[in-house]
């Protein structure tokens, strides 16, 4: 569009399905650049990419040509398929539904940068969890925090209210895939 002017730095961060621990250091770099590709195709610029065995971040200069959701299930998806035609994981690899996306100022590039680069260094003292919704409080972004409870204190299958004990337990597990991260 003739005209228009943008500065968007954007810091993404999602997850592989249910946390799991599935990106390994032998082809994380591989990965790394594959995303980075495809986050090019669409026109946006790569300016950190790191990752963790169950998640990654991405911080990127934001071209407004689409929506974000967009490019981030195009990234996703790709790269799933990527992995498993690789043959990186045994099974299907998937990633968690939602994302977390944190804009920047111009002066930040440098401090977003380096902590993106130090993701193992700084996971040696915070789990995903923590650094997470530490982003969620700083950014200001309202979250139920008894979603992101680590122990769900849920009292039920005394089954007293007649519904089967395996729909109570799916109606469990679709809430935490729907609610735990994502």
């Amino acid at each position: 569009m003739a005209n228009t002017y943008t500065q968007l730095y954007i810091h993404f961060i999602f997850a592989v399905q249910n946390r799991t621990s599935l990106i390994q250091p032998d082809w994380e770099e591989e990965l790394h650049k594959y995303i980075t590709g495809i986050i090019q195709n669409k026109t946006h610029k790569m300016i950190a990419i790191n990752s963790m065995p169950d998640h990654l971040h991405l911080f990127i200069e934001y071209q407004p040509n689409g929506a974000m959701s967009e490019l981030i299930k195009v990234v996703k998806g790709e790269s799933s398929k990527w992995i498993k035609n690789r043959g990186f994981v045994k099974g299907r690899f998937r990633w968690q539904e939602g994302y977390g996306a944190f804009s920047h100022s111009r002066s930040q590039i440098d401090r977003v940068y380096h902590y993106i680069q130090n993701q193992k260094e700084h996971h040696r003292e915070k789990s995903f969890r923590e650094e997470y919704l530490t982003l969620l409080k700083k950014f200001k972004i309202y979250f139920d925090e008894n979603i992101f409870s680590r122990r769900l204190k849920i009292c039920l299958i005394s089954n007293k209210s007649g519904v089967p004990a395996n729909t109570v337990i799916f109606n469990i597990s679709r809430f935490l895939k729907l609610y735990l991260l994502g």
